[in-house]
């Protein structure tokens, strides 16, 4: 884990895959990112106590904004105290601050840009996949865009304008080009790698007490550029 950027208000963090945010449930004792940063950064009283609550609590300074997968590595911000919490949760519920994604689909998109609309249900199943459902899914919406193209996949960027559970995932799926080795979601085993290549790239908001507006990115991790580096030549 790398700190991209911190003061008394919040925290910017590039997350490697692998670790989750919260507690796994099938390995509660194993590390997780919240609790990594309360230990190093929490209020001194509270450490020691629970690292996460469903809501803050007075004195806790490590605040849940916004979610990445296990899987997936990238930018994330962290609040340090509420009034932060509140307006930067305030951001993203508004669809104020601006994700982007770079991610490796398999197939070679006819398109050069396609935005994806297809409602989508959560937890659906003992997978808790999330899945396209026209008649009770919520409006969703993600904007793709092609970087580069390789002979049997290509590296797209993904901008969510919604905040759906596994959203680029399912989307990516529902336009016929699934993120490369994303079993979850009709991926085929064919390059070896230990998980799907979705990577948050970027991420801007505003400063919650400067209101200055931020961005900050984050490169790609070793494994991912493995992967364009086994995928093939860019032709």
């Amino acid at each position: 884990m790398k700190i991209l950027y911190e003061d008394e208000h919040l925290l910017v963090v590039d997350k490697p895959a692998g670790l989750p945010v919260l507690p796994d449930g099938w390995a509660k004792d194993a590390p997780y990112l919240v609790k990594m940063l309360e230990e190093k950064y929490g209020n001194p009283s509270t450490r020691g106590a629970t690292p996460y609550r469903a809501e803050p609590q007075s004195g806790q300074r490590i605040f849940i904004v916004h979610r990445l997968d296990k899987i997936t590595s990238g930018v994330m911000v962290f609040a340090r105290e509420a009034e932060a919490h509140r307006l930067l949760s305030l951001q993203f519920e508004g669809h104020q601050a601006e994700k982007t994604y770079h991610a490796l689909v398999e197939g070679n998109p006819k398109w050069e840009e396609k935005t994806a609309r297809h409602p989508l249900r959560a937890n659906v199943g003992h997978k808790h996949r999330t899945m396209v459902d026209d008649r009770n899914g919520k409006p969703s919406e993600t904007r793709f865009r092609v970087i580069k193209r390789y002979p049997e996949s290509a590296l797209v960027e993904a901008k969510p304008m919604t905040g759906r559970t596994h959203q680029i995932r399912v989307h990516a799926y529902a336009l016929g080009h699934p993120l490369v080795e994303d079993f979850l979601y009709g991926a085929q085993d064919r390059y070896g790698i230990a998980r799907p290549m979705l990577h948050a790239q970027s991420l801007s908001f505003t400063h919650p007490a400067t209101n200055e507006r931020l961005k900050f990115s984050a490169p790609h991790p070793a494994d991912f550029d493995e992967a364009i580096k086994n995928i093939g030549t860019v032709y």
